[in-house]
């Protein structure tokens, strides 16, 4: 699977450049680049510190399980609910 692209959308979706990004991940531009274009491999902490950097934890999510943005985006708002509604009811 070719990964690129996705965290190239990731990147352009949180409105950064190449350079933006290569800042907050203590990386050279170039490497963004090479990332982007899958010349370079992505290291798991690397991925996940991109997702946050970019606010894309959800495109990571989808991109790891290989399933589509809007089922992760359900995933996570699945999780939250259930946690709320079990808080919620240990405190009632």
């Amino acid at each position: 699977m070719e990964y690129g692209a996705r965290f190239r959308k990731m990147r352009k979706r949180a409105g950064l450049s190449q350079e933006d990004l290569s800042e907050v991940m203590h990386m050279s531009r170039s490497n963004v680049s090479r990332l982007e274009s899958n010349k370079l491999k992505i290291s798991f902490d690397d991925a996940i510190k991109w997702a946050q950097a970019t606010n894309s934890q959800d495109m990571l999510i989808a991109l790891v399980c290989n399933i589509d943005i809007a089922s992760a985006a359900q995933m996570i708002a699945d999780t939250f609910q259930a946690a709320g509604t079990i808080l919620l009811g240990g405190l009632i």
